[in-house]
């Protein structure tokens, strides 16, 4: 098991959460939590506050972007082989509606092959609170086995 599921099982999904905004302070622009964290999976909920609005009182392209961010490189913090490192090396993003509630992320890493170094795309899909699909991401990781 990875020292970062090990830690998110120790401490819980709210502490977890505040300690990942405090090793990358970016991330709590969005006041996250990582609800959900395994090999292949993680989902992350946004609050909606008005500080990550656009002029159109909905989430703000940028803020889902770093939902997804977190989403996909949690998920692969723990998918990956003891020892192994990644980067994010690319993102490609579609806006698909406006979201004006709370969003939902979620990293599907599920059928990559983690096992080999190399370029992985992460799909990871955000969700409003009626459960429409607002955003989808897909993150190029590149993976360096040790």
């Amino acid at each position: 098991m990875s020292q970062t599921l090990s830690m998110y099982q120790s401490v819980g999904a709210s502490a977890f959460s505040n300690m990942a905004c405090q090793m990358a302070p970016y991330f709590s622009t969005i006041t996250p939590e990582i609800s959900v964290l395994a090999p292949g999976r993680a989902e992350v909920h946004v609050p909606f506050r008005k500080e990550i609005t656009n002029h159109l009182a909905s989430v703000h392209a940028i803020a889902l972007c770093n939902a997804a961010e977190l989403a996909g490189g949690m998920m692969t913090e723990v998918s990956i082989p003891a020892g192994a490192r990644w980067i994010p090396k690319g993102m490609t993003v579609e806006y698909l509606a406006k979201a004006k509630s709370d969003v939902h992320a979620i990293a599907d890493g599920s059928a990559i092959d983690w096992a080999s170094p190399g370029d992985k795309v992460v799909s990871v899909d955000i969700f409003d609170e009626a459960g429409s699909k607002v955003f989808n991401a897909r993150i190029t990781m590149n993976v360096k086995l040790a």
